[in-house]
């Protein structure tokens, strides 16, 4: 008998930072108080985690993205998922709904912006990310 290894592969998500904006999607359902997050989704069977949040961008808002670097990686407080954040940059495209089941918005959030999007605040590493990639409005 084959004992079965049992892992959670977890969510990927892109931290999309283009022109001083960082790219936000709405999902059609909510999960809870998450209505506003990054382009995310499952990593699928022999991907990496930075390669689930390239595919995830381009499946939800046509964006074609390049990753950067994991930002970091933690149990979610609010879902409980284990999370995986990747700092990605724009290669082309638009971003817009493009996977219109599960989004119904994108935006471009300026630093200022965030805590409206996101009340109840970003992942520490994440947060630092976009401290210093995004402009600070005087």
């Amino acid at each position: 008998m084959e004992i079965q290894q049992v892992t959670s592969a977890g969510v990927a998500a892109a931290v999309v930072v283009q022109d001083g904006r960082v790219l936000l999607i709405r999902r059609r359902v909510p999960e809870g108080v998450l209505v506003w997050q990054f382009p995310a989704g499952k990593v699928e069977d022999g991907e990496t985690a930075e390669q689930a949040a390239v595919r995830e961008t381009l499946e939800e808002t046509g964006l074609t993205v390049k990753a950067i670097k994991l930002l970091g990686e933690r149990v979610h407080p609010k879902t409980g998922r284990l999370m995986s954040y990747t700092a990605a940059e724009v290669i082309e495209g638009e971003a817009r709904v493009a996977d219109d089941e599960e989004l119904d918005a994108v935006a471009w959030v300026a630093h200022s912006e965030i805590k409206d999007y996101v009340p109840y605040g970003l992942f520490e590493p994440v947060q630092e990310y976009l401290d210093g990639a995004l402009p600070r409005e005087a």
